[in-house]
């Protein structure tokens, strides 16, 4: 009895110390201030505050899974979708369960699929290219998804670029109001080349600013397990090399007509290439070359690697993007998984688990993650954005002062967002200051007005 009781407790205080070093436990951003849910309307550009909850809710332990509580609600603003898409972001209620330890499929890769496919850790849904649209032949036409009917399957519509226009300032929208990401969650606005004007009119922002000089965070877990992280990493596997671009290993074929694949198999035929059908617009336009350099990834858009997060490496995917920052196949996972999909939403919790809580952190630990306040433009003469650079773990509270101290204007920069502005063009000329903070800690920047 004695011997049971010495191994019970070796095994409680073996799974309590893995919750307070495993990712997977520790990197959800935790609703723990309120933060509701916004969204914008087709032809109104002022936010409409929502009654859900944003972010993750809540996280519970076992010795095997993690069980993440999720509305599917980011803390950015969502919407309009102007495709004429009627959905807006809906609470899901959903539970997401992940294995602590992931694990490599050694037998045959299992693709992704429609729907989930994994959970940004702001609980929103992680999709793949697909929208459920391909190639009928018999009728030459696009059929399933909203088009109705069912096409062949074998040339499969990409989202990111047949829905551009539907997809909101932050690159996502929802499927029967499940709001989702099929790419990298950072808004157009700030990519190099911007390719939608959306956020001309209905200003928002995405989960995290890319950084080229950093690390990119964790941004999610696919449905295998394994983590998603951002753009940029370590060129090398074991952590050396500089920060770079993480790439895909796929490239658009050189092909006029739609009959055969990359790997040179025979299919039912595609429409041929043009104006109407770009390349790009079906998935087996792309081809796959086995990476050259330790910056290409493999067939799953992964590779394994040293991380801020794992020390000693994992098997890890990439939100990939061009040199403009530009979405590029295939986007976040796939085709297929590299690990064992175990994932799934579940409508409850069956097992003994522990409640994971969160420690508060302050600014100071955010900045030390690689997280920097910048202000633009400055000089200003009308507004003035105070961005975070970096995937922002707590609430900022962004305050503008005049040189006397007075305090003009107040705003906040939520978790799981970036950006605030402050409305200057009511202000005298002259100096003023900026003070982000959290808690006691705080960062103090200058800015300048010229009307």
């Amino acid at each position: 009895m004695k011997r049971f009781l010495i191994a019970l407790t070796l095994l409680i205080s073996g799974i309590s110390s893995f919750a307070q070093t495993n990712p997977a436990i520790l990197s959800w951003l935790h609703n723990t201030t309120g933060i509701k849910g916004r969204h914008y309307v087709k032809n109104n550009s002022t936010a409409i505050n929502d009654a859900d909850s944003a972010n993750v809710l809540a996280v519970y332990y076992s010795a095997t899974s993690v069980y993440v509580r999720a509305n599917g609600v980011p803390s950015y603003v969502t919407g309009p979708f102007l495709d004429g898409n009627p959905s807006v972001t809906t609470n899901q209620n959903a539970i997401f369960k992940l294995p602590l330890i992931p694990s490599k499929n050694t037998g045959t890769f299992t693709p992704t699929q429609g729907g989930n496919i994994g959970i940004f850790v702001n609980g929103v849904a992680m999709f793949d290219y697909r929208d459920g649209v391909s190639w009928q032949s018999a009728t030459n036409s696009l059929k399933g998804g909203p088009l109705g009917g069912m096409g062949d399957q074998v040339w499969n519509r990409d989202a990111i670029v047949a829905e551009r226009g539907g997809f909101d300032c932050s690159k996502g929208h929802p499927a029967m109001g499940n709001y989702h990401h099929h790419q990298n969650p950072s808004a157009f606005k700030l990519d190099k080349n911007v390719i939608s004007t959306v956020c001309n009119l209905y200003d928002a922002d995405g989960l995290y600013v890319l950084d080229s000089t950093k690390h990119s965070p964790l941004i999610g877990f696919a449905y295998d397990g394994f983590p998603v992280y951002g753009a940029y990493g370590y060129k090398n596997a074991d952590g050396t090399g500089g920060i770079v671009r993480m790439k895909s290993s796929f490239s658009l074929r050189s092909i006029t007509t739609r009959t055969t694949l990359y790997t040179g198999d025979t299919v039912k035929s595609g429409p041929n290439v043009s104006a109407t059908y770009p390349l790009g617009l079906f998935r087996e336009d792309y081809q796959y070359t086995a990476p050259s350099s330790p910056d290409y990834l493999d067939i799953h858009n992964g590779r394994f690697c040293v991380t801020p997060e794992y020390p000693n490496g994992i098997y890890c995917y990439f939100a990939t993007v061009d040199e403009n920052w530009n979405s590029a196949y295939p986007y976040l996972i796939g085709p297929t998984y590299y690990g064992v999909k175990l994932a799934s939403k579940v409508p409850s919790i069956t097992e003994p688990v522990t409640q994971y809580k969160p420690i508060k952190t302050g600014i100071y630990s955010v900045l030390s993650k690689g997280l920097e306040i910048v202000m633009f433009p400055n000089p200003t003469s009308d507004i003035v954005a105070v961005q975070c650079e970096g995937l922002l773990n707590e609430n900022l509270k962004v305050e503008l002062f005049d040189l006397s101290g007075r305090q003009i204007q107040t705003s906040n920069i939520l978790q799981g967002s970036t950006i605030a502005y402050l409305d200057t063009k009511l202000l005298y000329d002259g100096e003023y200051l900026v003070r982000v903070s959290c808690g006691s800690n705080l960062v103090m920047k200058k800015l300048i007005i010229a009307h």
